[in-house]
C-alpha cells in the first residue's frame, strides 16, 4: 500500500504484528521478518528491541544494525528510550520499534511510543512494531473484565487500524503454557505465578478470540473498500450477515430473536436490524416499541440502522446489497387475507427483488390481526380545533334540541334530523372525527326520544327514521375523514412549500458559492432545532471532523444520518421524525456539495499556484541557461585572454579585458540579486520592516548602483520638507536602484529623481525621456520575465521591475507607471508616510545625501 505523500515526502509504510498475549513470538517475528528484508538489500535497523531475557530473541537481533537508545533521567533514576533523533539521522529505510504501546519516560519527546512511531513515520521511514490485543484502547475495559487487571499502557485503535499491514501472530493456549512451562516466556520464579493468574486456559482462550474478532473486523473493512474501488456491487458470501426488518409492530421481538439464532449458526455471523422510515412523514411506526427492539438487537450483539425510503421494499434491499446481507428477515404480513389478496405485500416483491439474498418469511402471532378500522380520530387538525368541535358539540345538541321542541309544530321530522345532520357537519369541520361521531350519536338519540313517533322512547316504527339516523352518523364519518384528509395536506403543503424554499435558498447559495459548510451546517441545527451539528468524514478506516457548530452535552441523543460513502452528518439533540429526516438527508447532500466546492477551490487556487510556480521555475531555468551566460561567457573569455602568455597585450588591452571582467561581474551580480529576491517573493519569505526612513538619503544610496556615466544623467530636486516614510530602507534601496538602472538602460536623455509628500504619503518619481510605453503594456511589463523586445538578449532577464514591484507591495506601498508629460515614462513609488511623533532626529536632504 502506497505511503500518504506529505509536504512532498512519501509517508513510511506501518506493519505492526498482532499478539493475544505477551510470549506469542511477536518480536521474534518482527526480528525475522527484519533479517529477510535486509537479505533484499534493504536498509534494516534496529532502533528498539525488548528482548526480557530471552536468548533466542537476543540471538535474533544479532546482524542487525541496532541503534544507541536515548538515555532520560527521571527522579534519579536513567532509562533507556527509543532515540528519534538517532533514527531520523540515521534515515534507514526500515526500523524495528518494538512495543508499540509503552509509555515514555517522562521528559521523553513525546508521552507514548506510538507516537515516536508516527513522528518516524512522517519522515518517510517504514516501521515494523509489535503490540498485544489487551493494549487497544477499545478492548481494554473486556481486558480488565476477563483478566482482572486494567492495563496502563494503551495505544487508540485508529493508530493500529491506520497500519499498511497488520499481521497476527497465533498460538493456542496449551502451546503457550508450554512454552511459558519451559522458561521461554519468563523466569523461573515468575513462572508458577503467570500460569495461575493472567495465563490461565480461559483467560488466554478469551483473549485469542478478542483478537481474531478485532483483525476480522479490519479485514472486513478491507473487503468493503475492495469492493467499492472496484465497483463491485454483488453480494460476496464471505461472512453471513442476517438483516431483520422492523416496523415498530409487535412481531419485532419474534423476528429480532429468529434472525438472532440465524446469524449465530453461522458461527461469525453478523445481525443487523434495518427500520424503514415512511418518506412523506406523516405516519410512523411507535418510538417507544423501536427503542425497545434497538435495545433487544443491541443485547444480542446486533447493529441497528434507519434508512428513509418511499418505496419499503426498494429500501430494504437498498440497504441489504449495501452491508452485503446474505438472508433477509422479514414479518409475515399483519393485514387481513383479503386485504392482502387485493394489493400484494412487501414481502413478495422484497422476494421477486432479493436477487442473491435469501429471504426469510418468519410468521408470528400478529399475522392476519389488522382488520378494518376507522380513520383515526385526531389526525392532523390542531388540538385548539379539537377542544372546540367538542365544545360545539357539548354545547349544540341541547340547544338545538330546545329550538326544535319550540318550534316543534312547525317543523317535520325530516326537518329535525336535517337540522342535527348540518349540526354534526358543522362540528366534523370544526373538531374532526370524534366529536362529529358523538354529536351523530347524541343528535339521533335526541330526535328519537323527542321527535320520533312513539316519543318518549327509543323506540324507531318508521323505516325512514332508521335510515335518516344512519345517515346522520354516515355524514359525520364523511365528512370529519375529509376534513381530516384536507387538513393533513394542508399541512404537508405548507412544509412542502418551506422545504422548497429553504432547499431552493440552499442550492442556490451553494451554486453561487456564498455558503460555506459552517454556515450551512448552523443553519441545518436551527432549522431542526438541534444542540450541534458535526459532519464527520470516514476514511481508510479512520474518522475525522470536517465540520462542526454548536455544542452537545453528554445527555443529547446521537444520531447519525449518512450523506455519501464518506460522509456522515452527527446529530446532537431531539430525536428527528421520518419527514424532519427526509428533508434533513436533502439539505445534508448540500452541505457535502459545499464542503466539495470547497475543497475543489482549494485544489484550483494550489492548482494555480503550482502552476505559476511551475511557470516561474521554467522562466528561471531559461534565464539561467540562456541570459546568464552572456556575462559568464564575458568574463570567461577575457580571464582566458589575460592568462594565456602566447598573446602580447598591451596595458591598453589588458586594462579593457579587466573591465569587462569587471563589468560583467557587476551584470552578472544584479542578475542574480534579482533572480534570489523574484523566488524569495515567490515563496512569500520576504518580511520586511517598518521604520520611518528618510527617502531622500535612500535615494542617494541607490544612485550608487549606477555607473559614473549614468549618474551624471540624473537631476534631483531639492526634498527639504519630505517627512520619513514607513519602509525597509534597504528593500526600498533596491527598489529605486532597480527602476534607475531600467531607466537607464532604456531611456535616451537625461533622468530626473523626485521625492515629495502628497497627501499623507511619501512618493518617490522616477522620470525618463525615453520612448515610454504604451498604456496597453505598462501592466505587462513588471511581469516576471518581460523585456517588451526593447532590450537585446543577455541584458537581464526582465525580473528588475517585478522584483521592484513585489518589494513595494510587500513594504505596504504600490510602484504604477506613468507617461511623462513630453514623452517618456515615469515609475512611481508610494509609501505611507511615518506619524510625526516617529520620526526622530534631522532630515537629510536629496543636496546633503
Amino acid at each position: 500500500m502506497p505511503g500518504v505523500i506529505m509536504d512532498g515526502m512519501a509517508r513510511g509504510t506501518l506493519r505492526i504484528y498482532l499478539g493475544a498475549a505477551p510470549g506469542v513470538g511477536k518480536t521474534f517475528a518482527v526480528l525475522g521478518e527484519a533479517h529477510r528484508r535486509r537479505e533484499r538489500g534493504c536498509d534494516v535497523v534496529v532502533g528498539l528491541v525488548e528482548t526480557h531475557g530471552r536468548p533466542r530473541t537476543a540471538a535474533a537481533v544479532e546482524g542487525l544494525e541496532v541503534l544507541p537508545r536515548a538515555r532520560v533521567t527521571h527522579r534519579g533514576v536513567t532509562l533507556d528510550e527509543l532515540d528519534v533523533d538517532a533514527v531520523l539521522a540515521r534515515r534507514p529505510d526500515v526500523v524495528v520499534i518494538d512495543e508499540l504501546a509503552h509509555t515514555n519516560v517522562p521528559g521523553s519527546r513525546h508521552e507514548k511510543r506510538w507516537q515516536d512511531v508516527e513522528q518516524v513515520l512522517d519522515a518517510g521511514i517504514s516501521v515494523l512494531t509489535t503490540v498485544n490485543v489487551q493494549h487497544l484502547e477499545s478492548l481494554n475495559d473486556v481486558v480488565e473484565q476477563i483478566t482482572g487487571v486494567p492495563q496502563q499502557e494503551t495505544v487508540p485503535d485508529a493508530v493500529v487500524r491506520r497500519a499498511d499491514q497488520i499481521e497476527l501472530v497465533d498460538m493456542s493456549p496449551e502451546a503457550l503454557r508450554r512454552r511459558l512451562a519451559h522458561g521461554n516466556v519468563y523466569p523461573a520464579e515468575r513462572v508458577d505465578a503467570a500460569m495461575g493468574h493472567w495465563f490461565r486456559v480461559g483467560n488466554l482462550t478469551a483473549l485469542r478470540e478478542l483478537a481474531l474478532l478485532w483483525l476480522a473486523d479490519r479485514v472486513d473493512e478491507g473487503l468493503r473498500t475492495y469492493k467499492h474501488d472496484h465497483a463491485i456491487d454483488h453480494v460476496w458470501e464471505a461472512r453471513e450477515r442476517v438483516v431483520v426488518t422492523l416496523t415498530g409492530g409487535p412481531e419485532g421481538e419474534t423476528l429480532i430473536r429468529r434472525a438472532s439464532r440465524v446469524a449465530r449458526r453461522s458461527g461469525n455471523g453478523v445481525l443487523l436490524a434495518v427500520h424503514v422510515l415512511s418518506g412523506d412523514g406523516l405516519a410512523g411506526a411507535s418510538s417507544g416499541a423501536l427503542r425497545a427492539q434497538r435495545a433487544l438487537v443491541e443485547s444480542l450483539g446486533g447493529s441497528y440502522h434507519q434508512v428513509v425510503g418511499d418505496d419499503v421494499a426498494e429500501a430494504l434491499l437498498e440497504f441489504a446489497r449495501g452491508v452485503d446481507a446474505t438472508q433477509l428477515v422479514i414479518g409475515t404480513s399483519r393485514r387481513p387475507r383479503w386485504a392482502r389478496a387485493l394489493r400484494g405485500g412487501i414481502g413478495g416483491r422484497v422476494i421477486a427483488g432479493s436477487g442473491e439474498i435469501d429471504v426469510h418469511i418468519v410468521t408470528h402471532s400478529a399475522a392476519g390481526s389488522q382488520g378494518w378500522r376507522l380513520p383515526r380520530s385526531q389526525g392532523a387538525l390542531t388540538a385548539r380545533r379539537r377542544w372546540l368541535g367538542w365544545l360545539v358539540a357539548v354545547l349544540g345538541v341541547p340547544v338545538l334540541a330546545l329550538g326544535c321542541i319550540a318550534a316543534q309544530a312547525a317543523l317535520s321530522l325530516a326537518s329535525v334530523l336535517l337540522a342535527f345532520v348540518l349540526l354534526v357537519t358543522a362540528v366534523a369541520i370544526v373538531g374532526g372525527l370524534g366529536p362529529a361521531l358523538a354529536t351523530a350519536v347524541a343528535g339521533g338519540l335526541v330526535a328519537n326520544w323527542f321527535f320520533t313517533a312513539p316519543t318518549g322512547r327509543l323506540t324507531v316504527s318508521q323505516v325512514d327514521d332508521v335510515v335518516s339516523l344512519f345517515g346522520g352518523v354516515v355524514v359525520a364519518v364523511a365528512v370529519a375523514a375529509v376534513v381530516d384528509r384536507s387538513a393533513r395536506r394542508a399541512t404537508a403543503a405548507a412544509r412542502s412549500r418551506a422545504e422548497t424554499a429553504m432547499l431552493a435558498s440552499l442550492s442556490r447559495s451553494v451554486l453561487a458559492g456564498d455558503r460555506g459548510l459552517p454556515s450551512l451546517l448552523e443553519q441545518i441545527r436551527e432549522a431542526f432545532g438541534l444542540r450541534s451539528v458535526t459532519m464527520v468524514e470516514s476514511t481508510e478506516g479512520r474518522e475525522h471532523t470536517v465540520g462542526t457548530c454548536g455544542e452537545h452535552g453528554a445527555d443529547d441523543q446521537v444520531d447519525d444520518v449518512a450523506v455519501t460513502d464518506t460522509l456522515t452528518l452527527r446529530l446532537y439533540g431531539r430525536a428527528l421524525p421520518a419527514g424532519d429526516r427526509k428533508v434533513l438527508v436533502s439539505v445534508a447532500e448540500q452541505a457535502a456539495v459545499a464542503l466539495q466546492q470547497g475543497r475543489l477551490a482549494a485544489q484550483a487556487a494550489e492548482a494555480s499556484r503550482l502552476a505559476a510556480g511551475n511557470s516561474m521555475r521554467n522562466a528561471l531555468l531559461a534565464a539561467v541557461s540562456h541570459d546568464l551566460r552572456t556575462p559568464l561567457a564575458g568574463i570567461k573569455a577575457a580571464a582566458s585572454a589575460l592568462r594565456t602568455e602566447e598573446l602580447a597585450l598591451s596595458e591598453e588591452d589588458r586594462a579593457e579585458l579587466v573591465a569587462t571582467v569587471d563589468e560583467s561581474a557587476d551584470r552578472l551580480t544584479g542578475l542574480v540579486d534579482n533572480l534570489l529576491d523574484m523566488s524569495r517573493l515567490q515563496a512569500g519569505v520576504v518580511t520586511p520592516t517598518a521604520d520611518p526612513v528618510d527617502v531622500a538619503a535612500v535615494v542617494g544610496r541607490a544612485l550608487t548602483w549606477l555607473d559614473p556615466t549614468q549618474r551624471r544623467r540624473v537631476t534631483r530636486p531639492d526634498a527639504t520638507d519630505v517627512p520619513p516614510a514607513l519602509a525597509d530602507p534597504g528593500l526600498l534601496e533596491r527598489v529605486v536602484a532597480n527602476l534607475l538602472l531600467n531607466a537607464a538602460g532604456h531611456a535616451t536623455g537625461g533622468l530626473q529623481v523626485d521625492v515629495s509628500r502628497v497627501a499623507g504619503r511619501v512618493e518617490v518619481r522616477v522620470v525618463d525621456r525615453g520612448p515610454g510605453v504604451p498604456a496597453r503594456d505598462r501592466d505587462r511589463m513588471f511581469a516576471p520575465f518581460q523585456r517588451l523586445g526593447d532590450s537585446p538578449a543577455g541584458q537581464g532577464v526582465g525580473l528588475g521591475l517585478a522584483v521592484a514591484r513585489g518589494l513595494t507591495e510587500a513594504m505596504g506601498g504600490t510602484l504604477t507607471a506613468e507617461e511623462t508629460p513630453g514623452g517618456g515614462l515615469t515609475m512611481l513609488v508610494s509609501l505611507p508616510a511615518a506619524p510625526v511623533d516617529s520620526a526622530s532626529g534631522p532630515r537629510l536632504t536629496a543636496a546633503e545625501a
